[in-house]
């Protein structure tokens, strides 16, 4: 089946230059979820091949109300740096192995899917601020940094239910809403930040490049919180 990811990592180099080529690969690589899931019985959130997968999946996803917003209607370059995206952490997925074993007890739980799902959709969505805030950067157009602020906005949403529906995943797991893990650590600087960084926009037209910029580095803390701590540091969340 890996055969789909290739295929959707090539459809997504090609999306900036045709849109239909990047809803194509998103469609590619939703099968791909689509028959894992069916064949593991669950939603396939588990180890870093699927979290990769799932998190590749989720960029073009959200990205598609962007798409056809009035500023990026006709951008290709935006177009082309989401399917870059996406592509290389579907690349980055390939080499890891799959697990296809059931889910332990602790993870069999309705409040774990919907905990890390809600938390992939929102990295997602700081993955596309970031990106609108490099656009802003370069073209220094207002509507983006409006984009960007929507797109933090809604991904900081989903991230405080991601953080919510984990606690309770969590109490029935452990007997314990918050343990204070490097994980969970860093799950509260990232929700900080980002509470932080809404803030910062109502300063005013002055700080437009410092907000732009912050949703970049957001983007940083983001990748450290899901993939470096998962690396460097010994935690009850594997990814």
């Amino acid at each position: 089946m890996k055969w789909l990811l290739l295929l959707s990592c090539a459809l997504y180099l090609f999306g900036g230059f045709r849109r239909p080529f990047l809803v194509t690969g998103l469609v590619a690589e939703l099968t791909y979820l689509a028959l894992r899931g069916h064949d593991l019985g669950r939603l396939p959130l588990v180890g870093p091949h699927d979290t990769l997968v799932f998190f590749s999946t989720s960029i073009p996803l959200m990205a598609l109300p962007f798409l056809f917003a009035a500023p990026l209607r006709q951008s290709d370059r935006f177009a082309w740096l989401v399917g870059f995206t996406a592509a290389l952490f579907a690349l980055m997925a390939l080499p890891f192995r799959s697990f296809n074993m059931p889910l332990p007890p602790i993870l069999d739980i309705y409040w774990f899917e919907l905990h890390v799902a809600l938390a992939f959709f929102a990295y997602a969505l700081f993955t596309i601020g970031a990106l609108l805030g490099a656009l802003f950067l370069m073209r220094n157009e207002r509507p983006l940094l409006d984009l960007q602020y929507r797109a933090a906005l809604v991904g900081y949403t989903f991230f405080s239910a991601s953080m919510v529906s984990g606690g309770i995943w969590g109490y029935y797991a452990w007997g314990t809403y918050w343990l204070w893990t490097p994980k969970e650590f860093w799950t509260s600087i990232l929700w900080l930040f980002y509470a932080f960084y809404l803030h910062i926009r109502l300063k005013g037209p002055q700080w437009e490049r410092a907000v732009a910029w912050g949703g970049i580095v957001g983007f940083a803390v983001t990748l450290f919180t899901y993939l470096g701590v998962s690396m460097l540091m010994k935690s009850s969340h594997s990814f």
